[in-house]
């Protein structure tokens, strides 16, 4: 054996979720022991007896130290009675703070999930990247990957096109809103995707009329200029009157003093029941 194999050492990390926490803390430790080449193998989802003695098994064959995060109170006891049959070294980073816990809470939790912190960073990330999505696309800015977006929204400006969307965003969906604006074409990939996701808005003319003025002076605009003008508005929502004709397939919500949460509750149960998939109504 040379002297660089004997400098070599093995960790092996076990977890019934993805063994990440596991992963990162050993990394840290491990930086302070530079004149070893540690070797950190990491055995995720181990749920049952039989995983448990088969990386047991390898691990001794390498004369590694296991670190384990089992959630699981009779695996992981298990666990570490086959540690220390073949008297290998373990340590336990997750049961010691949850018997505290249990002891501080004053409560018996014996039936903890096995990946439950894997849930919450799945749903975590998905919450990020619908948010991100759901930005890049505000206001028709990108067309290129509509068929990535889960929901899409069509409607004139000031038809709450953004705040629906980003609240749909932070529920983890991804949307992407179109504005109709007249003598601008709406993009061809509009008409590639799956129809079913495509929602319109729409609004009353005296309330979009309120609204619009209400913009113009919070900027110190001018609120009697045209885009705030009672013809200009008729106008504008004839216009999107002719679209929602011409594509029919698209549900129209009308907004006016709709709050933001019923809108949003009502455009996901339209979208679900067209795709005919469950209400997937997130809640973080």
């Amino acid at each position: 054996m040379t002297d660089e194999e004997e400098e070599k050492a093995f960790v092996y990390i076990i977890s019934d979720g993805t063994g990440e926490t596991a992963a990162i803390m050993t990394r840290a430790a491990v930086v302070h022991y530079s004149k070893f080449d540690f070797h950190i193998v990491r055995n995720k989802n181990v749920r049952s007896e039989s995983q448990v003695d088969n990386v047991v098994n390898e691990a001794f064959k390498r004369g590694a130290l296991i670190v384990h995060t089992v959630v699981t109170p009779t695996l992981r006891e298990y666990l570490e009675e086959k540690a220390a049959e073949k008297n290998l070294l373990q340590v336990d980073l997750l049961g010691p703070l949850l018997r505290n816990l249990d002891i501080f809470l004053n409560v018996e939790n014996k039936d903890r999930e096995a990946g439950k912190l894997r849930s919450v960073d799945e749903t975590y990330f998905r919450r990020v990247e619908a948010i991100e999505f759901t930005v890049r696309h505000d206001d028709g800015k990108i067309s290129a990957d509509l068929d990535k977006a889960d929901i899409v929204l069509v409607g004139i400006s000031r038809t709450s096109k953004t705040p629906l969307s980003l609240f749909l965003g932070y529920k983890g969906w991804k949307v992407a809103n179109i504005p109709l604006v007249k003598g601008t074409p709406l993009p061809d990939q509009l008409f590639e995707i799956d129809q079913r996701k495509v929602v319109g808005l729409t609004i009353e003319p005296s309330s979009l009329q309120k609204i619009r003025k209400n913009r113009l002076e919070k900027f110190g605009q001018d609120p009697g200029g045209e885009y705030a003008r009672l013809d200009n508005i008729y106008d504008e929502i004839e216009y999107a009157k002719q679209i929602f004709n011409k594509y029919k397939r698209w549900p129209v919500l009308n907004v006016t003093d709709r709050a933001l949460e019923e809108t949003a509750s009502e455009v996901t149960r339209i979208v679900c029941q067209r795709m005919g998939i469950k209400n997937r109504n997130f809640v973080f």
